[in-house]
């Protein structure tokens, strides 16, 4: 059996923010935080951000892998043994791949879901998708050309968004490619996640947090009271504009 003193640093229950561009996976990421319930469910496997949360942690994200996946298991739980991160489909194989070069979990025959679940046990999917792709796609185009990715983050803003019909193109193609990726992760490895709309997220926040709850088996304290969403939509007139124009030059339903 493989890696079996990392349990000594795992929480009690893992999860994962199976995530495309533009899907809620910040809004629901800061919801479950905000619970202290869910743990912090960050992209610490993501190649540019893993660094950050490695500082924050104390952490070395580059050179042994083994010790910072411990280490964040360790400190970026919540106090009911919740560990959570979000992940897109780009960085999936990247996170499988490493956990298999460690030997720690696994050996070069050890299939995606074996590693995974060695790495973090009881491991859950959550799979987040929009159903408004085309809305979904301009948003990405927006945060592309701006760097505002957060909304309310205004010093972040290094450009102003213009309308460019080849480029939400691209993004819906983009987007429906990582769908694809991730459907095909879980058919071969035969998971079954818990599926959860953009649109559904916004229409009940609290019922959504409640659903994801139920799913991870957590169970909040009498009198939970969960505060409001920290980040804000950005769809706006500049979106309802942009989706008349390219409904206009593609000939699509709006």
């Amino acid at each position: 059996m493989f890696g079996l003193l990392q349990h000594f640093f795992h929480p009690t229950q893992c999860y994962a923010l199976c995530a495309v561009a533009r899907s809620g996976a910040h809004l629901l990421s800061g919801a479950l935080q905000a619970t202290h319930l869910a743990g912090r469910p960050l992209q610490y496997f993501h190649h540019r951000l893993a660094q950050k949360y490695a500082a924050r942690y104390g952490l070395d994200a580059t050179r042994n892998f083994v010790p910072y996946l411990r280490g964040l298991l360790a400190s970026a739980s919540t106090t009911n043994g919740v560990f959570g991160f979000r992940i897109e489909s780009w960085d999936l194989q990247p996170l499988v791949s490493r956990l298999r070069a460690t030997g720690e979990f696994g050996h070069d025959e050890t299939g995606e879901r074996e590693l995974l679940h060695a790495a973090f046990p009881r491991l859950r999917c959550i799979q987040l998708t929009r159903e408004d792709k085309l809305r979904q796609a301009i948003s990405t185009v927006r945060a592309m050309q701006t760097n505002l990715w957060v909304p309310g983050k205004e010093q972040n803003v290094i450009g102003e968004a213009k309308f460019d019909p080849a480029l939400i193109d691209q993004c819906l193609a983009c987007a429906a490619q990582a769908e694809e990726l991730w459907s095909g992760f879980f058919a071969r490895n035969k998971l079954d996640p818990l599926a959860i709309t953009y649109e559904e997220l916004c229409a009940d926040y609290p019922g959504t947090v409640t659903q994801v709850f139920d799913f991870l088996r957590i169970r909040p304290p009498r009198r939970f009271d969960l505060r409001p969403p920290r980040t804000i939509r950005q769809a706006d007139a500049l979106t309802e504009e942009w989706v008349q124009r390219y409904g206009a030059l593609r000939d699509v339903g709006t």
